[in-house]
């Protein structure tokens, strides 16, 4: 029987054909007729012949309408079990039609708490998943784009032309489709016609993975097949409090901190050697590693030197390796530079099966203007505001988020959430948080908007980010949520339902500068900047701080730790042992930068690796020494971290000696009872006879010692140990006669075993 003419289909094949149809459900796979039959309608552009293939049952199919409508009469629905066959350009191939899975792949409760911006899981919807679909195997797309006239997938599937898979749009401007016949590895990308015929090549906003840059397409990739063996580790650190725990951070770039040789490629498990990827700014003869290759170098090296974490500079995808990740294209997506995100995946594991933490680098102040990317994406500012004046940091040559949009936020929170849950990272920085609270940050007057209450303050921006700390914390109570946030913005670490920002630790910028602006004295002229040193103690305990020497301190001329230092290469050397030793015993978490470990001398390079050549001297080998040995102090010693946040944890001894420049205080944890004595020199002079008051008397061990010759010190120091004097100082009734080495920094503890074994006069 043949089919009904329909005039409006003359129209509805016009707006397919010219990539304009919004909704191709209502047109092609089975369709309903008025006298009871139904049509099965097949959009396949190009196509000379197609047969419908029910059971052993073959159909010529008709094209009445439009050549690339392919039309048959059947007699019930016949849902999604029908196939095609195809002749095109003399090539015949069988396969499902897209247009029979009509059924909704976001239902409502997803779409309503997506548009309230409470969708936790939102990427378990959007992006493109292998599925089944009615014993179908294929891959479901789906996308947001609310302003878009049309959207339609490309790739190479079909030619990369966007006429052969229009999508369905449906409520709250998502739009779906499921293709048949798809798996993981396939490359696509979205075609966004926007209201006005503007058309717009998309990468996915929630894609997995993504292309090695510089090609810019997605990549369908499967969730939750990797085998995790790290369930202990989780189950333990959402079990305690991170806070009163030691938390020494190494932050490093993957992409610069060891290269590998580019003639000796990367061998896969099954004998492939992988070929390198291109990266023209590498110095000659070299290539990025893998992250399997990483994993066998970085975590042994990270696990040895004794730090609790490793902090990442970001991971996900973005187009150019001298923005160091900062800025990102590929939001769910780890960098396809380095491998796939199993690959990742098995990095951490490994990681957490030798005992350290992994913090991740998360970028939602900015994005680039990248074409692929979020900007403009469906032919209206749809994820940055399309005022400039508080949707665009023009310095950075970045866009704004538009926290204000619950898609937006909704986009970034369970972007948050992914990250755990998919990467079991333990922790995330917050970059540039500062940039995100105030409306006129880096902007001149006239380029900015007050907020509805005249003020500069960024209150879409908090309400993020309370929003983001509440939901990690309330899936990842074991988590840390650090905010490099430079401002004196009030309670920056304290719970949301305090009016807080959430966060639990918060980087200390201005011990940072104070202390690099005091080293990078001439020591002579210290004892007029004595307040460089104590200030921080004034405000320690009104956040929960980390202190920070990152990788924005040893670029753009600023020179690396060693050289910001004065003096000869000994007093170089000196200075640093004694920056990291003050600050692994100052109150506050650690974070030092890739390379100050060992005394870097060049500045960071994003597009060289460190100079291990350096650890071939033994002054290099001595700062490495150090830092082994204070993160094995540190870690063993309560003390130095189970009271950071409370003003228990530090007292001062001594912080008025500018003329010698010395300081001495004590730190101590109540959970314990453990107490140790520190003691700075900061000047090349030496002190013999120094004395420092102390609580109790008895003997003294010196348990560190920045001066010792493992260090590539002169090896002063006070022969193990002190016995107390009743000589009263610092408002304590015994003292401790001390050698201070120069630029040391000294530590000693109470040890009551040998207290009552004071020799007598005249004895040892």
């Amino acid at each position: 029987m043949a089919l009904p003419s329909l005039e409006w289909m003359v129209e509805d094949a016009r707006r397919l054909a010219e990539c304009r149809h919004d909704h191709p459900f209502s047109v092609l796979g089975p369709q309903p007729l008025e006298d009871g039959g139904w049509a099965v309608r097949v959009w396949m552009p190009d196509a000379s012949t197609v047969d419908l293939l029910q059971g052993s049952e073959r159909l010529a199919m008709a094209n009445p309408h439009h050549p690339w409508i392919f039309e048959a009469r059947v007699d019930a629905d016949p849902g999604c079990g029908y196939r095609v066959h195809v002749s095109r350009g003399g090539i015949e191939h069988e396969q499902h039609d897209p247009w029979a899975f009509r059924h909704e792949w976001m239902g409502e409760l997803d779409r309503h708490l997506f548009a309230e911006g409470n969708h936790h899981h939102i990427w378990r919807r959007m992006g493109a998943h292998v599925i089944e679909r009615d014993g179908v195997a294929g891959v479901q797309f789906c996308l947001w784009a609310p302003n878009a006239r049309s959207v339609a997938l490309l790739g190479d599937f079909n030619g990369w032309d966007g006429r052969h898979h229009p999508m369905q749009q449906r409520l709250g401007g998502i739009w779906e489709l499921f293709i048949p016949g798809l798996g993981a590895g396939q490359i696509y990308k979205y075609e966004v016609r926007a209201q006005n015929g503007h058309c717009y090549q998309k990468a996915d906003p929630y894609g997995f993975r993504h292309e090695i840059r510089p090609n810019t397409g997605s990549v369908v990739a499967e969730l939750g097949r990797y085998p995790w063996n790290d369930s202990a580790w989780i189950e333990e650190r959402d079990g305690r409090d991170p806070l009163p725990q030691p938390i020494a951070v190494y932050e490093m770039h993957l992409g610069s901190w060891m290269h590998a040789a580019a003639d000796q490629p990367f061998i896969e498990a099954d004998g492939r050697p992988r070929p390198p990827v291109p990266a023209a700014d590498l110095k000659p003869g070299a290539r990025l590693m893998t992250y399997p290759e990483l994993a066998d170098k970085v975590i042994p090296y990270v696990k040895a030197r004794g730090f609790t974490h490793i902090e990442l500079m970001p991971v996900s995808e973005h187009p150019f390796d001298g923005s160091w990740g900062y800025q990102v294209t590929g939001w769910y997506a780890p960098t396809s530079r380095f491998g796939s995100p199993d690959e990742f995946r098995a990095f951490v594991d490994r990681c957490h099966a030798e005992g350290i933490g992994v913090i991740l680098d998360w970028v939602p102040g900015h994005f680039p203007k990248d074409g692929h990317g979020l900007a403009f994406f469906d032919g209206a500012h749809l994820y940055e505001h399309a005022d400039p004046r508080i949707g665009e940091h023009k310095e950075w040559g970045t866009l704004i988020f538009n926290y204000s949009r619950n898609e937006v936020r909704n986009f970034l929170v369970a972007n948050l959430i992914y990250w755990f849950e998919e990467f079991h990272i333990d922790g995330i920085r917050v970059d540039a948080v500062a940039s995100m609270l105030y409306r006129d940050y880096l902007r001149p007057d006239g380029e900015w908007l007050p907020n509805e209450h005249g003020g500069r303050e960024n209150l879409e921006a908090v309400r993020f980010l309370q929003q983001a700390n509440h939901v990690l914390f309330q899936h990842f109570p074991g988590a840390l949520s650090i905010a490099e946030e430079s401002t004196t913005w009030p309670m920056v670490t304290q719970p949301t339902d305090m009016g807080g920002l959430g966060f639990n630790l918060k980087w200390n910028m201005g011990w940072m500068h104070d202390m690099l602006d005091y080293f990078e004295l001439d020591p002579w002229f210290r004892q007029f900047h004595q307040n460089h040193v104590t200030f921080s103690i004034w405000y320690a305990f009104t956040e929960n701080f980390m202190l920070a020497l990152s990788h924005d301190e040893v670029v753009h001329g600023k020179s690396n730790l060693l050289h910001k230092m004065p003096g000869d290469d000994w007093q170089k050397f000196a200075n640093v042992r004694a920056l990291l030793a003050y600050m692994w015993t100052h109150p506050g978490k650690k974070t030092i930068f890739m390379g100050m470990e060992f005394g870097q001398r060049a500045e960071w390079n994003v597009w060289g690796d460190l100079q291990w050549e350096l650890l071939q001297y033994e002054a290099h080998k001595g700062l490495l020494n150090l830092v082994d040995d204070l993160n094995v102090f540190y870690r063993s010693e309560p003390a130095l971290w189970g009271d950071d946040f409370d003003q228990y944890g530090f007292q001062w001894i001594d912080c008025n000696d500018n003329r010698h420049s010395v300081i001495s205080f004590m730190r101590r944890d109540s959970g314990s009872g453990r107490w140790v004595v520190v003691v700075a020199n900061f000047t090349p002079q030496s002190h013999s006879h120094y004395r420092v008051g102390v609580p109790l008397e008895g003997f003294y061990a010196e348990v560190f010692n920045t001066d010792s010759s493992r260090y590539g010190g002169s090896n002063l120091g006070n022969l193990g140990g002190r016995f107390t004097d009743a000589w009263a100082i610092h408002d304590y009734e015994n003292s401790l006669e001390l050698c201070l080495p120069p630029l040391s920094v000294v530590v000693f503890r109470l040890d009551e075993s040998r207290s009552l074994q004071r020799p007598a006069i005249g004895e040892g």
